[in-house]
C-alpha cells in the first residue's frame, strides 16, 4: 500500500466528518471524528495529549501545527491496511489546510520540522501536501515572500541542511500540483538561482566530494550526515537531490524548461553525474537523478546519451521498461529503478518463469518504503490508487520499511530489522515446493505459500515504490552477494533479449517514435494491434479487441462491471450496427 491510498482514505474520512456535522475551525479548535478518537489515545508515549485554551490564554498555532507534523511523521509506519484510517493528525492538518493562512501554517511547518535523517520525511511532506487543498494565488505569493529565495539563502544556514532539503520538496510537489501558468509564476528569478546554486559542491584536494562528521570519518562509506561540513562544500547531498527533483517538477511546464535549460544547470548537472555509481548511497541518488535528467530533460550539446555508451553484453535479463508509466525513472542499464512521483509506481523483470527454483537480489539504494517480490501475469497495479505488488492475491512481497510481508493487500509483521542503504534482501522463488523464501543480508524468513492458492505459474521478480525510493536489481548478471545453500537458477543464465531490446530509450526519444508510428483505423483503443472488435456488456463500450476485454473485469471507460463480452463480426466493413453480427463470448 503505497502513499496514494493514504492520501485517499484521508479525504474520504474529512468527508465522513463534514456528513456527520464536524466542521474544525483552526489548529486549537479541532476535534476527531467519532471514530479516530481511539487511534489519537494510541499516539507514541512521548507524544503529550491535546489539552483545551484557557479563556486568556493565547493560541500556540505554530507550537500545534509542528507536534500535528511530527506525529503524523511518526505514526505513519503503522498506516499499513488500505481500509485503515488515518490518523488523527493527518485529518486536523488537511482541515487546517483548507484555509489560506492555515495552509501557509502547515507548509511553513513542513520546512521547519521534518528532521533530515528520517527516510520517509520528504514522501511525507508529498503525502501531506498532495491531499491539500490547491493553494490560492495570494498563498502562493505570501509563501514566496515569507522565504524569499535566493542564492544567497541558499548559501546561508549550512548548519541546517534539513530546512533547505524539504524547501526542496516542497517546491517540486508544488511545481508538480500547479503545472501550468501557476508553476510558471512560481519559479522566480531567486526561487530559480536558489535552487541552481543549491546543485553547486565544492571538491578536495583529490577532486572527490565529502563530508566530515563529528566522529572524524569519511562519509565515503554510508553513514548518516550529521555533524559538521567540510567548508569546501556549499551543499549537502540531500539539499542537492531536492533542489535537482523540483527543477525537474517545475521543467514539466514546457516555459519553465525553457528557462531552466537556457540557466548553467547542465554544466552542473555533467559534474553530478560522476556520482552514478558512488558507494555513498545519498550521493548515488544525486548522480542518478543528474544522469536521468541530462539524457531525459537538459540536454547538454556534445554528450553522449548513456545509454550509447554502456555496455549490456552481460545483460540478458532487466527491468521492463515498455509497461511502467513514465513517472517511474529506469537506468540505462535497466537495472536501477527510482520513483519520485506522488504516485506508487511499480515495475517487473522482462523474464517470466514457470517452474524450476529461482533467486534473484536487490540492493537497497534509499531505506524508504518499497514493496519488493514476486508478481504474476495475473496481477494488478493501480499506481494512483495505491496499489502495488502484494496488493493482490497474485503477488507477494517483501517491506523492509515497515517490517511487513504483503499479500493480497494484507500483512504481517516479519522478523527482520528494519533494512538499510545498502543492505541486500534475496528472493527465492521454488515453484516444485511451492514456497518463497524472503531474505536480509543471508538471514532467512519462515516460508511464504499463501499466493500459491491463486497463482502456480508465470511469475516475474516485481517492485512497487513510494515517493523517493530506489533500489539495483540483480538478475544474476554479476555475483550474488548472499546465495542461498540450495540449487537455484538465475534469469540472466536462462533469458535473452535481442540488443534493440535491452535498449532504454530516453523519454524525447520514445515520444518521439510513438508520433511515427501509424495506428490502423478502427485498431483497439488499448493495445493499438488488434481490430476493435468487441462490445461490452452491459455499458454498450467498445473500441477494444476481445484479448484486451478478456484481461479486464470492468470496463475503462465508465468503471461498471462487465458480464458479457460481445464480438461484433465484420465490424470494418458494416455501416450500421443491424447489418454486423454479435456473438456473446
Amino acid at each position: 500500500m503505497g502513499n496514494s491510498c493514504l492520501c485517499r482514505e484521508a479525504g474520504a474520512a474529512r468527508r465522513r466528518a463534514r456528513d456527520a456535522g464536524i466542521e474544525p475551525r483552526t489548529s486549537s479548535d479541532l476535534e476527531a471524528p467519532e471514530g479516530l478518537r481511539a487511534r489519537r489515545r494510541e499516539l507514541p508515549s512521548g507524544v503529550p495529549p491535546r489539552r483545551g485554551r484557557g479563556p486568556r490564554e493565547p493560541r500556540r498555532k505554530k507550537a500545534t501545527v509542528d507536534s500535528l507534523v511530527l506525529d503524523t511523521l511518526a505514526v505513519i509506519r503503522t498506516l499499513v491496511d488500505n481500509d485503515q484510517e488515518p490518523p488523527y493528525s493527518m485529518l486536523a492538518l488537511h482541515e487546517l489546510a483548507e484555509k489560506e493562512l492555515g495552509w501557509l501554517e502547515v507548509v511553513q511547518s513542513l520546512i521547519r520540522v521534518i528532521p533530515l535523517e528520517d527516510p520517509l520525511g520528504p514522501a511525507v511532506i508529498t503525502l501531506l501536501l498532495d491531499e491539500c487543498p490547491l493553494p490560492t494565488k495570494d498563498a502562493l505569493q505570501k509563501l514566496s515572500e515569507s522565504l524569499a529565495l535566493s542564492g544567497n539563502v541558499a548559501r546561508q544556514d549550512a548548519a541546517n541542511p534539513a530546512r533547505h532539503r524539504n524547501t526542496g520538496a516542497v517546491l517540486g510537489c508544488l511545481a508538480e500540483k500547479l503545472a501550468g501558468p501557476a508553476s510558471v509564476s512560481s519559479l522566480t528569478p531567486g526561487t530559480l538561482d536558489y535552487l541552481l546554486e543549491s546543485l553547486v559542491c565544492g571538491s578536495t584536494s583529490n577532486g572527490d566530494h565529502h563530508y566530515t562528521t563529528t566522529c572524524g570519518h569519511d562519509s565515503s562509506a554510508p553513514l548518516p550526515y550529521k555533524g559538521h561540513r567540510d567548508k569546501s562544500i556549499q551543499s549537502h547531498p540531500a539539499v542537492m537531490l531536492f533542489s535537482l527533483i523540483a527543477l525537474e517538477k517545475f521543467a514539466q511546464t514546457s516555459e519553465n524548461k525553457l528557462t531552466i535549460s537556457r540557466s548553467r544547470i547542465c554544466d552542473q548537472l555533467k559534474l553530478l553525474e560522476s556520482w552514478a555509481s558512488h558507494g555513498d548511497f545519498l550521493k548515488r541518488q544525486v548522480g542518478f537523478c543528474a544522469q536521468w535528467c541530462l539524457d531525459n530533460l537538459f540536454l547538454k550539446p556534445g554528450r553522449q546519451l548513456t545509454y550509447e555508451k554502456v555496455d549490456l553484453s552481460v545483460v540478458n535479463a532487466m527491468l521492463n521498461s515498455n509497461d511502467v508509466s513514465e513517472y517511474l525513472k529506469i537506468s540505462p542499464v535497466g537495472l536501477e529503478a527510482r520513483c519520485d512521483a506522488s504516485s506508487f509506481e511499480s515495475v517487473r523483470c522482462t523474464f517470466c518463469v514457470d517452474t524450476g527454483v529461482w533467486y534473484y537480489e536487490v540492493t537497497v539504494i534509499t531505506s524508504g518504503v518499497m514493496q519488493i517480490g514476486w508478481a504474476t501475469k495475473d496481477s494488478k497495479f493501480l499506481n494512483h490508487e495505491g496499489y502495488g505488488i502484494g496488493d493482490d492475491e497474485y503477488s507477494c512481497a517483501y517491506d523492509g520499511c515497515r517490517q511487513l510481508i504483503w499479500y493480497n493487500a494484507r500483512s504481517k509483521l516479519h522478523l527482520h530489522p528494519c533494512w538499510r542503504e545498502g543492505d541486500t534482501v534475496g528472493f527465492l522463488l521454488d515453484l516444485n515446493k511451492k514456497v518463497m523464501m524472503f531474505y536480509l543480508n543471508g538471514r532467512s524468513l519462515p516460508p511464504e505459500k499463501q499466493v500459491f492458492s491463486s497463482a502456480t505459474s508465470g511469475f516475474f521478480a516485481a517492485a512497487s515504490f513510494m515517493s523517493f525510493q530506489q533500489c539495483e536489481f540483480n538478475f544474476g548478471a554479476k555475483p550474488f552477494r548472499f546465495p542461498p545453500q540450495l540449487k537455484f537458477n538465475t534469469f540472466n543464465d536462462h533469458a535473452s533479449l535481442a540488443n534493440e531490446e535491452k535498449i532504454i530509450l530516453p523519454r524525447q526519444q520514445r515520444l518521439a517514435l510513438l508520433r511515427k508510428m501509424s495506428i490502423p483505423e478502427h485498431s483497439c483503443s488499448l493495445c493499438c494491434d488488434s481490430p476493435s472488435d468487441t462490445e461490452l456488456h452491459p455499458c454498450g463500450h467498445s473500441d477494444i479487441c476481445m484479448n484486451c476485454a478478456h484481461l479486464l473485469e470492468i470496463c475503462p471507460l465508465c468503471r461498471q462491471e462487465i458480464r458479457e463480452r460481445v464480438h461484433i463480426a465484420e465490424t470494418m466493413s458494416c455501416p450500421s450496427p443491424q447489418q454486423g453480427q454479435k456473438k456473446t463470448l
